[in-house]
């Protein structure tokens, strides 16, 4: 499978920003699914993510309450929707897939959050 993340960009403290990820290649009915960031000079952690098994979703504390993570089988698009935006949420945002033991990721979408 391969994911194209768009929708990044520059937004203001407080504001608003949704990520889409188009798949391709294979449905992601079976696929774990999720959203990573990278914040300079740190390493990629894992912010949102939706279970396969159940459809559970998870948010990572920081923005649990500000981002949603939510997938359209049909149009096999993964989205974040991400408000009320802070500093600290600037970084690059993966889109990521996980079928059994195998990892797919799309190239990033930077997102800056100015004061």
């Amino acid at each position: 499978v391969q994911l194209a993340e768009s929708g990044g960009g520059l937004v203001q403290a407080g504001g608003s920003l949704t990520l889409s990820c188009v798949a391709s290649g294979d449905p992601l009915d079976d696929y774990a699914i999720g959203w990573f960031r990278q914040a300079p000079g740190k390493e990629r952690e894992k912010i949102s993510c939706i279970e396969v098994s159940d459809g559970t979703t998870f948010h990572e504390d920081s923005v649990k309450g500000r981002f949603t993570i939510s997938r359209e089988n049909e149009q096999n698009v993964i989205d974040l929707k991400m408000t009320n935006m802070k500093r600290e949420d600037t970084g690059v945002y993966y889109c990521y897939a996980l079928y059994t033991f195998t990892e797919y990721w799309g190239q990033g979408t930077q997102v800056t959050v100015s004061a």
